[in-house]
């Protein structure tokens, strides 16, 4: 079967759903005890509060709860701090009235709106971990600083096997306390999300359902270095974050005289993490000088990468998974949800046309599924409380068409999407502003051709910087929403417009035959939906530095007629091949899966770089290699360039 028009926005299941989350709870209030210490079996503590509901006159609930926990490396200090300010009396429904009353459309600055509106679709609720409303309806939440982070103990093991064990032990400690039914659940975002998704894996009898928002599976692939391209947009911002939150002392036991001298100790042994290892990435000059650190990080074998591959095909509990179209880890999104070994109505995946800093932003709103906490509601209710509020009626797979608004489908891609070849062509189209103004076409080119681009800075202004600032550059439509200004410094390949309307759904193959005057280059890819007026709007991206082009064939996916439909890049230091300036070789990018729409009268448009600074850069001795040299991409019948597109109809 293929898909159906979306219609969990306006049935009265959602609404019912709504109205359960949102009215009165069987509880008026939350207590919360503060720095409750976890002891490790290592003798480490870790620092959590425990949220419980409480009846009007402030006497807590004795009786066993379920039980949330969410573990974070953001310290739990700075959550309750945003828990507090919306929890004001009166405070948070004018700000949710206000937010849905604001309406940017139209105006230069609509990615603002996008952003804000996040606030009112559950990102605090759900990427924080703390939801009020939930625990009033009968649940115990648990929030804990990982280890080396927050009020806790120890030294980060960043995605570690002591950090996966230390979360095994949390949900042991949580199902044992007598005011736990033993039943545990977990949330939360990003970081606190991949953290289930390890938990899940072999999963520990107590725990029965996880909700990850936003949550990284192959974080190599997602974010760290995708087709070698380290991320220099997020990966800074991110280790700023940890590492500096997690240096934010306990006041209040300094103030009482209890404060925790070995938290102390222990910032002081390691107070910037994995700033070493980036450092290392940006600045050696040579592979011959790769220092040990680095080199571990390229070796499949090591702790370093075991730590940040996940595993979904061992997950064993209910998960409900959200990501974004344009998130850092929308690569992970589609393909752990295919990996997850459950039945459809023991998963569910929602992708959202959102970045990283707007999870949940389009939902609640009429035409949309329900807010994020309100699945999370009744998800856990299902799976923590046996209580069916017909939630394995939603889905499975629920995903913000591009180009056309919400879709329930019952698997990605949808049925029906079939891959074909779209060729490269220098024939103009007439359509664009860039170094090169190429079409796109459903038969090979009739002559050789070669089109040189050189790298630039005309990236810095697009969707690629935007998805790599988790969405902070989205703000400015003229470069998130319109690729007309990254263009300029682009080979732009142009189709016909569509007469009917055209879905795209799953992985894209850009293949490319290219030739460089260095030792090594590095590429990047959009495909964009360009409208009759000519705005180019990039629905995925793709990268990939050459000498890291070898494909892992067991891992790898191809089409019928043998193509490429997802290349797996070991990227590793002992696959590298070499690039010999002048002799052609052939690259296969892997670009993001996407679900979007071509409505009649646009076009299909694929944009080929020559990098795409700021959001990644080689490894430093590669990015030396290619000396910033100019590199060519040959159009030629004998071995054509395209890229192999899953769609509903041809294209041409």
């Amino acid at each position: 079967m293929g898909s159906v028009a979306a219609q969990p926005d306006t049935s009265t299941r959602s609404e019912r759903w709504t109205a359960l989350h949102d009215g009165p709870q069987p509880y008026a209030d939350v207590h919360i005890d503060w720095d409750v210490p976890i002891r490790m079996s290592d003798g480490v503590i870790l620092k959590a509060n425990v949220y419980r509901p409480m009846d009007a006159d402030g006497v807590v609930e004795q009786r066993p709860l379920p039980t949330i926990v969410n573990l974070t490396p953001y310290t739990k200090l700075l959550s309750n701090v945003v828990d507090s300010a919306i929890s004001a009396p009166g405070l948070q429904p004018m700000v949710m009235d206000l937010l849905r009353r604001m309406n940017l459309s139209g105006t230069p600055i609509s990615g603002f709106g996008d952003l804000l509106h996040a606030l009112d679709g559950g990102t605090i609720q759900t990427v924080l971990g703390i939801d009020r409303f939930l625990i009033r309806s009968g649940y115990t939440l648990v929030v804990a600083d990982v280890r080396g982070t927050g009020f806790s103990q120890g030294t980060w093991d960043t995605l570690g096997v002591r950090e996966q064990l230390d979360t095994r032990e949390v949900i042991g400690w949580a199902a044992a306390q007598r005011w736990s039914t033993g039943k545990v659940g977990m949330s939360g975002g990003s970081y606190a999300g991949i953290t289930q998704l390890r938990a899940a894996e072999n999963a520990p009898a107590a725990l029965k359902a996880i909700f990850p928002v936003e949550p990284g599976s192959d974080l190599m692939r997602d974010v760290v270095a995708p087709g070698g391209g380290i991320g220099t947009t997020f990966l800074p911002l991110w280790l700023s974050n940890v590492n500096q939150t997690k240096l934010i002392p306990d006041v209040r036991s300094m103030l009482a005289g209890t404060f925790d001298w070995r938290w102390l100790s222990d910032r002081l042994a390691d107070p910037a993490t994995n700033y070493d290892l980036l450092t290392q990435a940006l600045l050696t000059p040579t592979l011959d000088q790769i220092p040990q650190t680095l080199a571990a990080a390229l070796d499949p074998d090591s702790d370093f990468r075991q730590a940040i591959l996940g595993h979904p095909e061992r997950i064993t509990v209910p998960t409900f998974v959200y990501g974004g179209w344009h998130d850092i880890f929308a690569n992970s999104a589609t393909t752990l949800f295919n990996a997850i070994p459950l039945p459809a109505n023991q998963k569910q995946l929602l992708v959202g046309d959102t970045y990283h800093a707007n999870p949940g932003a389009g939902t609640g709103a009429p035409d949309g599924p329900a807010r994020l906490e309100v699945l999370q509601r009744v998800w856990f209710d299902k799976w923590l409380k046996d209580i069916d509020h017909g939630i394995g009626e939603f889905g499975p797979v629920t995903v913000w068409e591009q180009g056309g608004g919400w879709r329930t489908l019952e698997q990605f891609p949808q049925a029906g999407a079939t891959h074909r070849r779209v060729y490269l062509s220098a024939t103009p189209s007439g359509t664009a502003q860039s170094v090169y103004d190429g079409s796109l076409s459903a038969t090979k080119p009739d002559e050789l051709r070669t089109l040189t681009v050189s790298p630039g800075l005309t990236t810095a202004c697009s969707r690629d910087t935007a998805q790599g600032a988790a969405g902070i550059t989205a703000v400015l439509d003229m470069c998130a929403k319109d690729s007309r200004i990254a263009e300029r410094n682009a080979l732009t390949f142009t189709g016909a417009p569509v007469t009917e309307r055209t879905v795209i759904s799953g992985p894209i193959n850009a293949h490319l035959n290219v030739v460089h005057d260095a030792t090594d280059g590095y590429w990047a890819v959009t495909v964009n939906d360009v409208a009759p007026e000519g705005t180019s709007t990039v629905v995925s991206t793709g990268q990939l530095t050459a000498s890291m082009r070898a494909i892992d064939q067991a891992k790898s996916t191809r089409s019928p007629n043998g193509d490429y439909t997802a290349p797996y890049n070991p990227i590793t230091l002992d696959s590298l091949l070499p690039v010999t300036p002048g002799a052609p070789i052939t690259l296969d990018i892997a670009v993001i899966p996407i679900q979007a729409v071509l409505r009649p009268g646009h076009r299909l448009r694929v944009d080929v770089f020559a990098g795409n600074s700021p959001k990644g850069l080689p490894f430093r001795p590669l990015l030396n290699n290619t000396e910033l040299k100019p590199q060519t991409l040959q159009l030629d019948p004998a071995q054509p360039s395209f890229v192999n597109l899953p769609t509903s109809r041809p294209l041409g």
